[in-house]
């Protein structure tokens, strides 16, 4: 049962999921600027300027989120040799990558009027951009192996490869001396971030997943389309 999977069933359910993930990330989308923008406080040492949090913090979870995900899918991949985890994982990196893209550039916007330099080799930024180029790896390595189980193995060995990397990205700041603060947000333990700035973050961080979650559909669906427009009931 693990090892295959039937594309009609499964679009039948997928292709109707996009419509209602867009209009909850629009809702949650709106409420997330709200709060930032205009409700949350300005910082007493950078003003206005930490805004940009509400755009740099969420991005950098949700990319190592969905490449933690990618890699758990891979593992499985192997395990029970099942290709709609290599399928799902495919259609999960485009966002990922993204959001770790995002997270690089408006960290170095956020780190000019912050720390004077638009880029530092800090433990955190060079580990970030580490994960970007893995992100890079994977996504070409579909696009230059044709054999599906070829492809199949690679992306599954630089995905398990690459998840080294985030605890290294989550714990340099306690690890090395770096340019970074410590975390201000801790599930585990108290949290040093006010509830007026945790608040606006969590729900951006909400609708920064609805939107993965909508471009994973989107091209999740296309390659169930692909699959069955070669006629095939099965992967």
């Amino acid at each position: 049962m693990l090892k295959s999977f039937e594309p009609n069933k499964i679009f039948s359910i997928t292709s109707k999921a996009p419509k209602y993930v867009l209009f909850l990330f629009i809702i949650v989308l709106s409420i997330g600027l709200t709060e930032a923008l205009f409700l949350s406080p300005e910082d007493y040492k950078q003003g206005d300027a930490v805004r940009i949090m509400y755009v740099h913090v969420p991005s950098a979870w949700i990319s190592l989120g969905v490449f933690s995900i990618i890699a758990l899918l891979s593992v499985g991949t192997f395990v029970f040799k099942n290709k709609n985890f290599s399928l799902i994982s495919k259609s999960l990196a485009p966002s990922g990558f993204v959001f770790c893209l995002v997270a690089l550039v408006t960290g170095s916007i956020w780190g000019k009027p912050t720390w004077g330099t638009w880029w530092a080799w800090d433990a955190r930024i060079t580990s970030m951009l580490i994960l970007a180029l893995f992100y890079l790896m994977y996504l070409v390595s579909w696009r230059i192996f044709s054999n599906k189980e070829t492809v199949f193995k690679i992306t599954s060995i630089i995905a398990i490869l690459g998840v080294i990397n985030v605890p290294i990205i989550k714990f340099s700041v306690d690890w090395w001396s770096t340019l970074h603060q410590p975390s201000s947000v801790n599930f585990l333990s108290k949290t040093s971030i006010h509830s007026s700035m945790l608040l606006p973050l969590l729900i951006m961080t909400a609708a920064f997943a609805l939107f993965s979650a909508l471009i994973f559909l989107m091209k999740y669906n296309t390659e169930l389309i692909k699959i069955k427009n070669k006629g095939l009931d099965r992967l």
